[in-house]
C-alpha cells in the first residue's frame, strides 16, 4: 500500500508542475502585454512597446517553463 501512495504522489506533483507551466505562460505574457500598454499609452508610441514587452513576456514564460521542467526531473 505504500507504494501505492508514493505513486499517487507523484502523479499529483505531475499534475501540479503542469498547471505551474500553464500558469506561468500566461500570467507572464499578460503582464509583458500590460506593461507595454500602458508604456504605449503614455509614450503615444503605439503599438511598439506592446509588441516588445509581449515579447518579452513571452520569452520570460518560457524560461520560467524549461526551469520548472528541469526542477521536476
Amino acid at each position: 500500500m505504500g507504494n501505492e501512495d508514493n505513486e499517487k504522489r507523484k502523479e499529483y506533483r505531475q499534475w501540479g508542475l503542469l498547471s505551474t507551466i500553464g500558469i506561468t505562460l500566461v500570467a507572464s505574457t499578460c503582464v509583458g502585454l500590460a506593461i507595454g500598454y500602458y508604456l504605449d499609452k503614455w509614450l503615444g508610441t503605439k503599438p511598439l512597446f506592446i509588441i516588445i514587452w509581449t515579447i518579452l513576456g513571452v520569452a520570460a514564460g518560457f524560461k520560467e517553463m524549461f526551469s520548472i521542467i528541469k526542477k521536476g526531473e
